[in-house]
C-alpha cells in the first residue's frame, strides 16, 4: 500500500491536485463575497462555501475526466487550454442540471461567468508553472544507477517517458557507457569513484539494477554507502514503484517470497465482499432498462440465446461459467477457440456496440454475487488459453491467487491487446495488483473504469 501510494499521489503530486483545487475554490468565493457588496455579516458563509465547494468538485472531477490530471506528457498551453474548455463546458453542464433540482445552489450568470474567467486565467497560470517544473526537473530526486543492461535500460526509459516519475539518472555505475546515456550523466566504473567527484557527493539513493549479479555485485562498496546514510534499493522494487507494475521477465522466485505484500487480510477481504455484493446489486437494478433492451435487440438481430456462458479459470483454479450478453454469431467458435481482435468479423451489429460501451459485462455482476468473480481482479482467462499461457509466461498461475474481476488493474492501464506479448504485459499489471491488493486500490480502479466506459476506451 505506501509503495503503491507514493507511486501515484507523492507528495508534488497532491500539492499540484489541492493547489488547482484551492485555486477554484478562492476564485468562486472571492467573487460571490465581492459580488455580495461585502455584506459578509448579512449572509449565511456556509451558503458560500457550499456553493464554492460544489464549483470545485464538479470542475476538478471534469478536469479528471478528460485526463488533465494525467501529466507524465503534458502538452502546449494551446493543447491544454482546448481539453480544459472541453472540460469546463462538461463541468457547465452538470451544474446546470444541478442548479435545476437543487435551485437553491444556483449563482447568478454574471458572477458565474466572473468566476469563470478567473478560474481559466488562474489555471493557465498554475498548470503553466508546474510543467516548467516537471520540464526542468527542480523537483526530481537524482539518483545512481549500478548496470548497463536491459533491466537498467528498463528503468531509464520509464523515467525518460514520465515526467512525473519524480527521479533522474545523474550517474551509472558500468565500464562502457549505456545506450541511454544523456548529456549531463555521468558514467564511471564502479562506487568508488563517486567519492572523487563533488557533484555526485549528495545523491542519497542508488539503484541496483544488474541482471545477472553472481560476481558483479559490489557488495563491499554498497555496504559502504549505506553505512554512510545512502538509500540502497533493488532495481526490480524500484522499477514496481515508478511503474505500477512487476518486471516479470527479471524477477526471480526470492524477490517474489521476500518481498513485502501479497497479503490481502481478513478485514480487507471482508470489506471487498460487502463492496462487491452492494455494487452488483445496485449496479443489476440500476441496468435493468438497459439490460432488458439489450436483450430484446440481441434477439431481434440473431438467432441464438440471449445470454453466453464460457468456462473462464478463477481463483485457485476453479473452472466456473462467466455470464455476458451475446456479443458474436451464435456459431462464432465453430472452429475453435482463438483470441478476440478489436475489430472481431463474428462480433455483430448490436455486439460491436455492447463490447464498445461495456454493457456486454453487466450479467457477471451475478458472477459477483455468487462469489465466482470481484468487481476488481486479473480478468479470468479461458481454460484453453491459461494452459498455454503458463507454459510460456513465468509465473503466469500466480494471477489465480486473487479472485477475478470484470475489471482491472491491467485494464486500466494497458490498452486492449490478444496475444501472448499483450498477457506478459497485463500480468506484470497483474502480479503488481495482487502484491498491493486493497480496498483503495480497488476504488481507484472502478473511478478509472468509469472515466474509461465514458470514453470508449481500450473497449473491444
Amino acid at each position: 500500500m505506501p509503495t503503491f501510494f507514493n507511486k501515484y499521489y507523492p507528495v508534488r503530486k497532491i500539492f499540484f491536485f489541492l493547489g488547482e483545487g484551492l485555486l477554484i475554490f478562492a476564485s468562486v468565493l472571492s467573487i460571490l463575497i465581492v459580488f455580495s457588496s461585502w455584506n459578509i455579516f448579512l449572509i449565511d458563509p456556509s451558503e458560500y462555501i457550499f456553493r464554492s465547494l460544489t464549483v470545485t468538485l464538479v470542475f476538478q472531477l471534469s478536469l479528471y475526466f478528460y485526463d488533465l490530471y494525467d501529466l507524465r506528457k503534458p502538452g502546449t498551453t494551446t493543447d491544454t487550454f482546448i481539453r480544459m474548455m472541453q472540460a469546463f463546458g462538461v463541468g457547465c453542464i452538470i451544474l446546470a442540471i444541478l442548479y435545476t433540482l437543487l435551485p437553491s445552489m444556483i449563482i447568478s450568470t454574471s458572477i458565474f461567468w466572473g468566476c469563470y474567467l478567473i478560474i481559466c486565467v488562474s489555471l493557465l497560470a498554475w498548470r503553466s508553472l508546474y510543467y516548467l517544473i516537471l520540464e526542468r526537473k527542480w523537483l526530481s530526486k537524482e539518483i545512481i544507477l549500478v548496470g548497463t543492461g536491459e533491466t537498467a535500460a528498463k528503468i531509464a526509459t520509464e523515467i525518460k517517458n514520465n515526467r512525473e516519475s519524480g527521479f533522474t539518472i545523474s550517474a551509472v555505475i558500468g565500464t562502457t557507457p549505456p545506450a541511454f546515456a544523456h548529456e549531463g550523466m555521468f558514467v564511471v566504473p564502479s562506487l568508488a569513484d563517486i567519492a572523487g567527484n563533488p557533484r555526485l557527493q549528495h545523491i542519497e539513493r542508488i539503484v541496483v539494477a544488474l541482471d545477472d549479479r553472481r560476481g558483479t555485485m559490489p557488495v563491499a562498496e554498497l555496504l559502504s554507502n549505506k553505512v554512510r546514510g545512502r538509500l540502497i534499493e533493488d532495481g526490480i522494487t524500484f522499477y514496481e514503484a515508478i511503474t505500477g507494475k512487476i518486471l516479470v521477465e527479471k524477477v526471480n522466485p526470492a524477490w517474489l517470497i521476500f518481498s513485502e505484500g501479497f497479503d490481502c487480510g481478513r478485514m480487507t477481504y471482508l470489506i471487498k465482499r460487502i463492496l462487491d455484493l452492494s455494487l452488483a446489486l445496485f449496479g443489476l437494478v440500476l441496468s435493468l432498462p438497459v439490460s432488458l433492451i439489450t436483450a430484446l435487440l440481441i434477439k431481434l438481430e440473431s438467432p441464438g440465446p440471449v445470454l453466453y456462458r464460457q468456462d473462464r479459470v478463477g481463483e485457485r483454479g476453479e473452472v466456473f461459467s462467466i455470464i455476458k450478453f451475446r456479443s458474436m454469431a451464435q456459431d462464432a467458435e465453430k472452429d475453435g477457440a482463438v483470441w478476440a481482435s478489436q475489430n472481431d468479423n463474428r462480433t455483430t451489429r448490436i455486439g460491436g456496440f455492447i463490447r464498445k460501451v461495456r454493457i456486454d459485462e453487466i450479467p457477471q455482476m451475478w458472477n459477483v454475487i455468487r462469489g465466482q468473480m470481484s468487481f476488481v481482479g486479473p480478468r479470468p482467462e479461458r481454460p484453453v488459453f491459461v494452459e498455454q499461457l503458463a507454459q510460456k509466461l513465468p509465473y503466469y498461475s500466480l494471477r489465480h491467487s486473487a479472485k477475478p474481476g470484470i475489471t482491472g488493474w491491467a485494464q486500466v492501464c494497458y490498452p486492449y491487446g490478444a496475444s501472448e506479448e499483450d498477457a506478459l504485459r497485463k500480468l506484470e499489471y497483474d502480479l503488481y495488483y495482487i502484491k498491493h491488493q486493497s480496498i483503495f486500490i480497488d476504488l481507484l480502479v472502478i473511478f478509472r473504469t468509469i472515466k474509461t466506459v465514458l470514453f470508449q476506451k481500450g473497449s473491444r
